[in-house]
């Protein structure tokens, strides 16, 4: 297939970091990326759990923060000036666009501050007097908001913690980490070759990818199973290239399945990890991070 119009983007690569993948290559690869999924700890919570894709204290809108706030924050700076709620607060639902629900703990509000103000693991000087001050939470009370997670975007409870001379509350993510998922390892730790993917038609999805300017695309490959499909694009470095910029190229191509993708996950088959459709979360980066752990 043709590889649709590119836009032009800055990559480290010097033409291809990957090394030529043939045909029977790519289906023995394939058998053992949707072998592993299928037996894997992480696939339920993947498809049928939560899995957030996002830090469990949620960014503020930074346009309307006063300067001295960010740095107050990576120096954990806070100091409660409030009684928190003891009581222990009954189930929520997480609510999904498809407008299928999971009901979850809700941590208490001690435990939700306790997450939001631990120390950054990276600082590596406290505060200087004059560029940040403690951030005073001087009221709580719970909310909701939405983040992504591996089944789309999430309605979930948080908790928000007001602070003195800041125009928002601070929100953090209120369901206890013990029941949420963790996103997918690479497999092999490759690097991931497909981005993302938008579905087509029911058999046909568009795949999108990143390439060195000194590669030709020679087409699409898929391998389907009853619980997966996975897809590979088929880019090599020119052979007369002898020096190539450090130029990239984000890139789409089209690829026809057998089947109806129905409720099946999509899986990059170097890396072994899904896809998300229409998404730049690349699950590749999340090998050295955990969201439950934010």
């Amino acid at each position: 297939m043709v590889p649709a119009a590119v836009l032009i983007v800055l990559s480290t690569a010097c033409g291809s970091t990957r090394a030529p993948v043939a045909a029977d290559e790519f289906t023995d690869r394939a058998r053992e990326v949707a072998e592993r999924w299928q037996s894997s700890a992480e696939r339920e919570p993947w498809v049928a759990g939560f899995v957030p894709l996002r830090n469990l204290t949620l960014e503020p809108d930074w346009g309307h923060m006063p300067r001295w706030v960010g740095r107050s924050m990576i120096n954990s700076a806070w100091k409660l000036e409030t009684d928190l709620p003891a009581k222990v607060p009954t189930s929520a639902k997480l609510r999904w666009a498809d407008e299928s629900t999971q009901s979850v703990p809700v941590l208490t509000a001690a435990a939700a501050y306790a997450g939001l103000s631990k120390p950054k693991s990276f600082v590596d000087e406290k505060c200087p007097a004059k560029g940040c001050r403690p951030l005073r939470v001087i009221a709580v009370a719970r909310g909701e908001a939405m983040m992504p997670s591996s089944r789309g975007d999430v309605q979930v409870p948080t908790w928000d913690f007001t602070v003195k001379g800041v125009p928002e509350p601070f929100r953090r993510v209120a369901v206890d980490p013990a029941v949420m998922g963790g996103p997918p390892r690479p497999l092999d730790r490759r690097i991931q070759e497909v981005d993302t993917y938008e579905v087509r038609t029911p058999t046909e999805l568009q795949l999108s990818y990143t390439h060195g300017t000194c590669d030709t695309t020679y087409g699409s490959r898929v391998h389907e199973t009853p619980e997966a499909v996975v897809v590979d694009v088929d880019v090599r470095l020119n052979d007369d290239v002898e020096a190539c910029n450090g130029m990239g190229k984000a890139d789409r191509i089209g690829v026809t399945l057998r089947e109806p993708l129905g409720r099946r996950v999509v899986l990059d088959s170097s890396s072994g990890v899904p896809l998300l459709p229409r998404s730049h979360v690349r699950l590749f980066e999340f090998q050295n991070y955990d969201p439950r752990r934010s």
